[in-house]
């Protein structure tokens, strides 16, 4: 019977390799293991990426899982697909042998003495040069063709397109590009221009809308002025040129002279709830924005996204920033400071997790697993007792390996989905309330911490408190709306009140709460 567990890692990168690449590495992996008696409880597949690097999701994956023992065998078609750093490679293997788990070559029969260990080093230093020499040359190869002014692959900034492999002026996009350029130094905003081309139905290259950074980026170009280049290669007269010296320096001033102004004017203090504030009218975020009066007084909102790019698109108006931040942290502060606000949302939320389905597929898993060790031992039993076959000897290796498989699953659903128990909850809460509520640190914990979303509307917020990691559920902006007007609605109250109305919906496991906004200040 195998003691071995093991997973098989395969990648392939993005260097004329395909998915038949990690067919062929798993055929000889699962071959591998099949002779050498070891059970296979699971894959980990990085596609189209490098092992020069250890940046890579399933990898990762991989090496966290060693930890949970779960399996004490990496198999991988050759080294190379482990890695093709030595100092990655060293670094990685140390913890797997400190999690109990080894590497083996499918295709490198590599032993554990001191031999091995020197073919070890020695394959994954040829691995590692391999790497080095494909990418020098490829990088030798794009200069020849960077010399030579042709297009080396990247995108084609629009007013130009490439014929044999040479740059030359596209007649029908170049008097936009020309436009553009014209329109900015005649003193035409970002907004303005970018309103105008998307009004006109002109498209960006990748056959998007104008934004200010599409914009940016072209107004920033050189190769509008004739110079080609790629990394230090700098060659000016190396494509055609489509604006003029004159026209191109104008434009690079007057957008340092508006960076300038613009930076001079934007807030220099932080905002509170930035990322977190949602418009209740469109379901679009609000940002932190700030202007000045005709006396010069500055001030500071959030203002929603869609209605800032056409005020036609959105009517929602904007909030100030201290009014909204201090309902809010008020708001928090009435919660973790009330020990029955706190005992009834610990119970609440912990009767909310019992809604998602992962502690039944755990509870279910064991119950497999359980009923999978009582056929195991059924029949050792029935070998104790001198009944042995072929048949009975591959029914053991396959609930074996069912077993081990059981096993991986629960603890990952574990590792996954972990749940909140009443104290946990309550103790989560209740540590903040002996905290300094005007300290701009402690505040900010409290909302990184508990605070989820806060959706806006004119007269109402609703704000969306943390007790869950899992996000699936909660950006569902419609759903979630749905749900708090049902549940006000069928306690016979409008949301807009002069007290808190405690529970009044919970998706998910994220507990909401509706306010009026005028209930804290």
């Amino acid at each position: 019977m195998s003691t071995n567990r093991a997973v098989i890692y395969a990648r392939y990168s993005s260097n004329k390799q395909t998915e038949q690449s990690i067919e062929g590495q798993l055929r000889d992996c699962y071959s591998y293991a099949e002779k050498h008696d070891i059970t296979i409880i699971g894959e980990y597949i990085d596609r189209a990426l490098s092992a020069k690097t250890d940046n890579r999701p399933e990898f990762q994956r991989m090496i966290k899982d060693s930890a949970n023992g779960a399996f004490n065998i990496i198999i991988v078609w050759k080294l190379d697909r482990f890695s093709r750093n030595r100092y990655d490679s060293a670094a990685y293997k140390v913890k797997l042998k400190k999690n109990g788990v080894k590497i083996i070559s499918a295709m490198e029969n590599i032993s554990d003495n001191p031999e091995g260990i020197l073919v070890e080093s020695l394959l994954e230093g040829i691995a590692e040069y391999y790497s080095a020499d494909l990418s020098e040359k490829v990088n030798r190869g794009m200069r020849e063709t960077a010399l030579k002014c042709h297009s080396t692959g990247a995108p084609v900034p629009l007013g130009y397109k490439i014929e044999d492999k040479k740059y030359i002026v596209n007649e029908i996009e170049s008097p936009v590009v020309k436009k553009i350029f014209t329109m900015y130094a005649d003193g035409f905003s970002a907004k303005d221009i970018c309103d105008y081309l998307n009004e006109h139905g002109f498209k960006t290259r990748r056959g998007g809308q104008f934004n200010k950074n599409s914009l940016r980026t072209m107004l920033t170009n050189r190769k509008y002025i004739g110079i080609y280049k790629y990394k230090d290669i700098e060659i000016p007269g190396g494509i055609p040129q489509i604006i003029d010296n004159e026209l191109f320096e104008k434009v690079g001033k007057m957008m340092i002279k508006n960076k300038r102004n613009a930076a001079a004017s934007k807030p220099k203090e932080k905002y509170l709830l930035s990322g977190k504030v949602i418009c209740g009218l469109c379901g679009d975020k609000m940002n932190g924005e700030s202007g000045k009066n005709k006396s010069g007084r500055v001030y500071r909102y959030y203002k929603c996204g869609k209605q800032k790019r056409n005020k036609n698109d959105c009517p929602k108006h904007t909030i100030d920033k201290y009014y909204l931040e201090d309902t809010v942290i008020n708001a928090v502060r009435s919660i973790v400071c009330n020990d029955k606000i706190i005992d009834r949302i610990a119970k609440k939320a912990v009767e909310a997790q019992m809604y998602d389905d992962t502690p039944q597929i755990i509870n279910s898993l064991e119950q497999k697993l359980s009923e999978t060790e009582k056929q195991i031992e059924n029949i050792l039993k029935a070998i104790e007792s001198g009944i042995f076959t072929i048949s009975v000897k591959d029914r053991l290796l396959e609930l074996e390996k069912t077993k081990d498989i059981l096993k991986s699953e629960i603890i990952k659903e574990k590792n996954d989905n972990p749940f909140l128990d009443y104290d946990t909850i309550k103790f989560i809460l209740s540590q903040y309330s002996n905290g300094d509520f005007k300290d701009e640190k402690f505040r900010q914990k409290l909302v990184d911490v508990l605070i989820y979303k806060v959706i806006v509307f004119d007269d109402k917020i609703y704000i969306l408190y943390n007790f869950s990691k899992d996000d699936n559920t909660k950006d569902r902006y419609e759903d979630i709306i749905k749900l708090i007007e049902k549940s006000t609605a069928a306690q016979n109250g409008s949301p807009n009140v002069k007290r808190m109305r405690q529970a009044l919906c919970y998706y998910g496991v994220c507990l909401i709460f509706v306010y009026s906004l005028k209930c804290f200040l």
